[in-house]
């Protein structure tokens, strides 16, 4: 048995087990668990989903969220299934609102989200990947945007993939449906880290250490600034950012990392 399945148990995915969640000195990890149907997005997967995102960001105490899929891949997207059982645009159009609300909250709550991913990311679960704010894949990982291989062009996937990287390598993506690996998702600005598949979870862990001894302050005012600025032309940008840092200036952690600093001692941040 691969490494990634030892580690991910593969529950039947009976509603209320289509997401596990698992808390550990604040960090949650959610698993997307529909193995058999390879984690595709289902209403029900959405909406659970959506729930334990929303719990998270109203929690204080949690500090980063790691987003996983069980069994064999990370997700293969909507479910096609489901979707051509329901073929009515107002249905359609219901779901992917529904679907872009979870992608946009992962951008909106305050915990850094990592995407730990292996096997295949495919449309709405390349999608996911791009939504998240890091990503670390496995060697042999692949990425697509395969909608167009079926006739339609991944519209919704589009967004947050255009915002990782480069319009013509987007575009490449979306009009071929083509699969890139790991490397190649790595070196266009998709992923964050490679790792070899017995080393992903240790991989992913540094990471989330890495964000975890800093300022949960600086991290969750820095996380928020980062994507509203997005929104705005430069001269703004730098308006909004400069806001933001002075009020960032005042906080308790600020006074307490430079002192740290100067003295040449661990700082003992104080938290939201």
């Amino acid at each position: 048995m691969k490494p990634a399945e030892k580690q991910i148990p593969e529950s039947p995915s009976m509603s209320e087990d289509l997401v596990l969640r698992q808390e550990e000195n604040g960090v949650v990890t959610l698993t997307l668990n529909r193995p058999k149907q390879f984690n595709a997005l289902s209403e029900a997967m959405l909406t659970k989903l959506q729930q334990e995102l929303d719990s998270i960001a109203n929690n204080e105490t949690l500090r980063l969220v790691i987003l996983q899929g069980a069994g064999k891949v990370f997700c293969a997207g909507h479910d096609l299934k489901e979707m051509i059982a329901n073929r009515k645009e107002e249905y359609y159009q219901t779901l992917f609102l529904q679907c872009s609300k979870m992608m946009m909250t992962l951008n909106q709550m305050p915990q850094p989200i990592i995407a730990r991913v292996h096997g295949i990311a495919t449309a709405a679960g390349c999608q996911l990947v791009a939504a998240c704010d890091l990503a670390v894949a496995a060697e042999g990982t692949r990425f697509a945007t395969s909608g167009i291989n079926v006739g339609l062009f991944c519209s919704t996937p589009a967004v947050p993939v255009s915002r990782n990287i480069s319009r013509k390598r987007a575009m490449e993506l979306l009009l071929t449906g083509d699969f890139i690996d790991a490397d190649t998702a790595l070196n266009w600005g998709l992923l964050n880290r490679v790792a070899p598949l017995d080393k992903l979870d240790e991989e992913t862990q540094k990471l989330a250490d890495a964000i975890l001894s800093k300022s949960s302050v600086a991290v969750f005012t820095g996380k928020k600034m980062f994507y509203k600025q997005l929104e705005h032309k430069m001269e703004d940008a730098y308006a909004y950012a400069g806001e933001i840092m002075a009020c960032n200036m005042m906080t308790e952690d600020v006074s307490e990392g430079v002192d740290a600093f100067i003295n040449k001692r661990q700082a003992v941040w104080k938290g939201r």
